[in-house]
């Protein structure tokens, strides 16, 4: 049982971390929904490759060890065998549709290095002569520096203090690392189906912050939120635009007009409330199911060696 918990906790966390995001301060969210994504995301793999076992140690590389096989045995063999073969699958599922996106991933952040490579930069502005309206924060790869690409039809959609905002925006987004939060975001939507739909949640809270950092920057939210709703309608004017990576943070995404609404209002400034609170008791039960399994299955695999376990 204390295998299994770990693997339906992940559902509770979408709702807390939308709730996290409405009302605690944008940089401290992002931090608290990401952090918490990647604790139950190490939570399911832990459980699943225990629960593997079972399956595992019938293969003849692993037969040497079938002795342990006592400690997983909590109850008919039928059904622990069962539930191997599905954690089996799971795995299976999780690492293939893992493979797919970091591929595909590789492949856009490829591309758009080529694209720039080579190309005269300013302070780490990067400007496309390419009509179609973005921009992105393209982050440092394999000893490159970071920069900000942006095309120059976004430029001409802008007036020149939108585009001072829209580039602050930017520059928040490299400065805060965000493409770090998004990737194991996305690493953990992998391993768990509700952790996918944490990971949009993740996007948004990368996207306030960055929107904050950008108002912060400019003295002028109103400037700030006319910037940002201007640019995502130059972007979704054409919507072939850049295939640039998930971890690219860009200004354009997100639920523009929550963002703009937020830019509208007073600065946040609550920084805890329950959700918060549950989010991390959330965590906690979790990791405490997770380190009971591993003692219990420790202790088990000792009795199976015809050793005492320790009091």
């Amino acid at each position: 049982m204390l295998l299994v918990v770990p693997l339906l906790l992940p559902w509770i966390l979408p709702p807390l971390a939308r709730r996290t995001v409405e009302r605690v301060r944008p940089d401290i969210a992002l931090w608290a929904v990401a952090t918490s994504t990647a604790a139950l995301a190490l939570g399911v793999a832990a459980c699943l490759g225990t629960l593997l076992l079972p399956l595992a140690l019938r293969l003849p590389v692993l037969a040497a060890f079938a002795h342990l096989l006592q400690p997983v045995q909590a109850g008919p063999a039928a059904v622990v065998f069962c539930a191997s073969v599905l954690a089996g699958g799971a795995i299976a599922v999780s690492v293939t549709a893992g493979a797919r996106g970091a591929r595909a991933e590789l492949r856009r952040l490829r591309a758009v290095r080529k694209l720039v490579a080579g190309m005269p930069e300013a302070g780490g502005l990067c400007v496309l002569e390419d009509e179609r309206p973005d921009a992105f924060a393209l982050p440092g790869w394999m000893r490159r520096s970071d920069r900000i690409v942006v095309t120059a039809g976004m430029l001409r959609a802008l007036d020149a203090g939108e585009r001072e905002a829209l580039l602050g925006h930017e520059r928040a987004h490299l400065a805060g690392r965000h493409h770090l939060f998004l990737s194991v975001a996305q690493l953990a939507g992998w391993c768990h189906p509700a952790l996918t739909a944490v990971v949009p949640v993740v996007s948004f809270a990368a996207e306030r912050a960055a929107d904050e950092a950008a108002a912060r920057a400019c003295g002028d939210r109103r400037l700030a939120a006319r910037a940002v709703g201007r640019a995502a309608l130059a972007a979704a004017s054409l919507r072939s635009g850049l295939q640039a990576p998930t971890a690219a943070a860009r200004g354009t995404t997100g639920p523009v007009p929550a963002r703009v609404k937020a830019l509208l209002a007073q600065a946040p400034v609550r920084r805890v409330v329950p959700a918060l609170l549950a989010m991390a008791l959330l965590c906690t039960a979790a990791g405490a199911s997770s380190l009971g399994g591993a003692v219990w299955l420790h202790r088990g695999v000792e009795l199976a060696q015809g050793e005492h376990p320790a009091d």
